[in-house]
């Protein structure tokens, strides 16, 4: 029914939602605007995301860059469609490549798999799009030869990036020229990923996994000693996958299957449900404790089964079963923080976009480095800095995670969408920050689809994240009662600052009305920006 959102504004914040018939949601202004420009230009709501992407390598490259992994959700007027082209491990790679290590690197080219954002944007154009990949990537290409203004929280984020990282190959050539990183309000150039842009635009992306750019991007991994090789990129493909879903407040939240995080979110989901979440008030004391356990329910099970769905024990659908996920809620006690280990199911550092246009069509997209700017290696000449997703593998031989030649690390990047209770479209929306988007999605998804809070009220209200045990960080917005009572309860609740630490993620949603426009919102705590027409 029309009119039923909340437009109190519950929480301190700088924005109120915006409405319009067409929108895009993201964490960069200017990367915005390109996918805005799209929509004016007669394109679709895949033509605007795919635009939005590729700006968002250029103008936010703390996040993502053009050597990124990515992941889609895309509603297209009639159906969902999922698109899985996170990379897979070099085909030389196994447990014995790292022996003698506690754990994967994080760094250089031994966390490098296959870099897939490349081939979301061309599976989504192939299949979506109306306009071509050129004229898509005009404005990222554009920012990065003649220059964008660096934003104050990106360039903070650089200076930290170029602390951990300036000696990795290719970083400080390419992201620090002049011998340090670009302030904020300093205008950036980097005319060699314009040009890198330019070539995967007119080959449909062959340069980068066939041509030119893959020589150079192999040629430098020969000069590194590392694995990566011309056949591991030119074996890389994207999926289409089928969505996992839970019914949820009379309709339904749809996540990407393993080898993401996305199913926490929906096993969390069915144990609250188990507790009938929705006659609590929101941010109330029993509301707060019964989804912080439920999430720590799910983060065990994602811990100890997900990976690679080829290489998994058995399907992930055993992990949302009713019967499964009920023997979980009934470990909760209501009135003290538990310590949780995995069940046993039976047979029975990241960007975020949204964009929807006036046809209908929605799009929930994300791509990301993973640790801020990913490995650190930048190929020379090239503009292409590399994600570091094998330090998402595990090292213990029993784990279905373990490390292993063209096989895909278990990953944290995770779009969202939710359908109404009559299949159509409710929300495309997403949280990022590595461990803490699955805890992201719970969190909106309770409030937006339950509470009917609107989007912005919903992302500006104080977030919480499990880290280990019974710790649980939260914003400093949250009511000083309220972390008595939590601490009373037994849980180590540590209050943590989001602008210092960035570790609470963006977010990003776009709601659509059943009166035919759509309701969009963005993180108030990051740059980002809604715009709407």
């Amino acid at each position: 029914m029309s009119g039923e959102w909340d437009f109190s504004q519950g929480y301190p914040s700088w924005r109120v939602p915006m409405m319009g018939a067409n929108a895009v949601a993201t964490s960069q202004p200017l990367a915005a605007q390109a996918g805005l420009r799209m929509l004016q230009q007669g394109g679709n709501a895949v033509d605007a995301a795919i635009a939005t992407a590729i700006a968002l390598t250029v103008v936010e490259p703390t996040g993502c860059g053009i050597g990124s992994d990515a992941f889609a959700i895309v509603w297209d007027g009639k159906k969902l469609h999922g698109l899985n082209a996170s990379g897979r491990a070099p085909g030389a790679w196994s447990p014995e490549t790292f022996a003698g290590r506690q754990a994967m690197p994080e760094l250089g080219w031994d966390a490098v798999t296959v870099p897939g954002a490349v081939s979301a944007w061309v599976a989504l154009a192939e299949r979506f799009a109306t306009l071509p990949l050129t004229t898509l990537a005009q404005p990222a290409i554009d920012y990065a030869r003649n220059g964008f203004p660096v934003s104050p929280l990106i360039g903070a984020l650089w200076q930290r990036g170029y602390n951990k990282l300036r000696d990795q190959p290719g970083f400080s050539a390419c992201f620090a020229p002049n011998g340090q990183p670009p302030r904020a309000g300093e205008l950036f150039r980097n005319p060699d990923q314009a040009t890198s842009l330019e070539k995967i635009a007119a080959t449909q992306g062959e340069a980068f996994y066939r041509g030119e750019l893959a020589e150079r991007m192999v040629a430098f991994a020969r000069e590194h000693n590392a694995a990566l090789s011309m056949d591991d990129l030119r074996n890389h493909r994207a999926d289409w996958v089928e969505l996992i879903s839970r019914p949820f407040a009379g309709g339904s939240v749809h996540e990407l299957p393993p080898n993401g995080q996305g199913i926490a979110t929906l096993i969390a989901l069915g144990i609250l449900e188990q507790w009938d979440i929705g006659r609590y008030q929101p941010d109330s004391v029993a509301w707060l404790h019964l989804s912080i356990e439920a999430m720590k329910l799910a983060l065990a099970d994602l811990d100890r089964y997900v990976a690679d769905e080829e290489h998994m024990e058995f399907p992930a659908e055993r992990l949302l079963s009713d019967s499964y996920l009920k023997t979980r809620a009934a470990l909760i006690d209501p009135q003290k923080a538990g310590d949780f280990t995995f069940g046993a199911p039976t047979q029975s550092g990241t960007v975020y976009l949204s964009t929807a246009d006036a046809n209908g069509m929605m799009v929930s997209f994300i791509q990301s480095n993973y640790m801020g700017f990913g490995s650190g290696v930048v190929v020379p000449g090239t503009g292409i800095s590399l994600q570091n997703r094998g330090a998402g593998f595990s090292l213990d031989k029993q784990h279905p995670n373990v490390v292993a030649g063209n096989k895909r690390p278990f990953h944290t990047i995770i779009p969202a969408f939710a359908l109404d209770g009559h299949g159509q479209p409710l929300m495309s929306f997403g949280v990022m920050g590595g461990p803490m988007q699955a805890q992201g999605h719970l969190q909106m998804a309770l409030r937006i689809m339950l509470h009917k809070q609107n989007p912005q009220a919903a992302i500006d209200a104080p977030r919480w994240r499990i880290v280990a045990g019974r710790e649980v960080i939260v914003e400093p917005s949250m009511d000083r009662n309220t972390l008595a009572a939590l601490r009373a309860m037994g849980h180590n609740v540590v209050l943590e600052d989001p602008l210092q630490t960035y570790s609470f993620g963006g977010a990003q949603a776009i709601i659509r009305d059943p009166q035919g426009f759509y309701i969009a919102a963005t993180e108030s705590r990051k740059d980002g920006q809604a715009l709407v027409f």
